[in-house]
């Protein structure tokens, strides 16, 4: 079933007042704050869209409110139903510290088309449009996926940028990289801008290779897959988690997740600027205004584009 086009407005309101919030908290060293800054206006404004919201991924359970949290219902509770993933407030950190790439998102599809992956860590690979599908496998050396992305792009590896989450955990990634010739763009957080860098008309990046959060790769998939893009996805689990996981439904602790098991269907995604970076600019406090611009996208109406809106203070 499509997404009635008339909704993405609606979501974009949502995220653009969740920026304004946290806006407010901007350089005040206060990430705790800045995130219900975003919080509290963003679940406010989705109460107030005709629909049966349920979040999927979210920023916790139930008993860590006033988070957005698994399970959450959210809207009128009259109209479709929808499947949520939302973080109100992606770059607590950047905000806290006043540095760009912090910003509110969120994805939507129809209920059930949303894989809801728990708050652990997943290992992933990313990469834009245009290219025969599935092309690169979490099992592959480092150095194959690369030779094959190369292959594939007619490019050398010696032209190939990849994205990486500045972690020790990615020292292995880092040398392997080097040591074929790729050029690594480091990034010290922000795992949804990061691997959104390998699309558009003029990518940063031909390649995300990391491990990060795994709400945060579904939030990817579903942008991804507005752009044709692609990702390859495995959740890394200890024991606890692997029992939070079973509550979600999932069983099989070593698959592997291409975009089409992440997101099906129909999908909106926005992303609303808190701090100016690769997807968005920041708010701008305007004296009595404020001005949000959102990243926003809708898979079935073939909708890319950057909006800006005006906000009575």
């Amino acid at each position: 079933m499509l997404i009635d086009k008339e909704y993405l407005n609606l979501f974009i309101k949502a995220t653009e007042k969740g920026a304004i919030g946290a806006s407010k908290f901007i350089g005040k060293k206060d990430k705790i704050a800045a995130d219900k800054g975003a919080v509290d206006p963003m679940r406010t404004e989705l109460n107030k869209i005709n629909m049966e919201g349920t979040v999927v991924i979210g920023e916790g359970e139930m008993d860590e409110a006033p988070m957005l949290y698994i399970g959450e219902k959210l809207g009128t509770l009259k109209g479709p139903k929808f499947d949520i993933a939302v973080d109100p407030l992606e770059g607590t950190k950047f905000t806290a510290n006043n540095e760009p790439n912090a910003f509110s998102v969120l994805a939507i599809a129809n209920k059930g088309d949303l894989l809801s992956a728990p708050d652990t860590y997943m290992e992933k690979i990313a990469i834009g449009s245009n290219l025969p599908k599935n092309l690169l496998d979490l099992d592959n050396s480092i150095t194959k996926n690369i030779q094959i992305l190369a292959n594939a792009k007619k490019k050398e590896i010696s032209e190939l940028r990849a994205c990486v989450l500045k972690r020790e955990r990615h020292i292995h990634i880092v040398k392997e990289l080097t040591e074929i010739g790729v050029k690594i763009n480091f990034i010290t957080d922000g795992d949804i801008a990061g691997a959104l860098t390998v699309i558009g008309n003029k990518p940063k990046n031909d390649i995300y290779y990391s491990t990060g959060g795994g709400p945060e790769g579904v939030i990817v998939a579903a942008a991804l897959s507005c752009y044709g893009g692609q990702i390859q996805g495995r959740l890394v689990l200890n024991e606890e988690e692997k029992a939070r996981a079973k509550r979600l439904g999932i069983t099989d602790f070593n698959k592997k997740y291409n975009i089409d098991e992440l997101v099906r269907g129909d999908v909106i995604f926005c992303a609303s600027g808190v701090t100016s970076g690769d997807l968005a600019e920041g708010v701008e406090d305007l004296g009595d205004k404020y001005k949000v611009t959102t990243f926003a996208l809708h898979k079935s109406q073939k909708i890319i584009k950057k909006v800006s809106n005006i906000y009575n203070k």
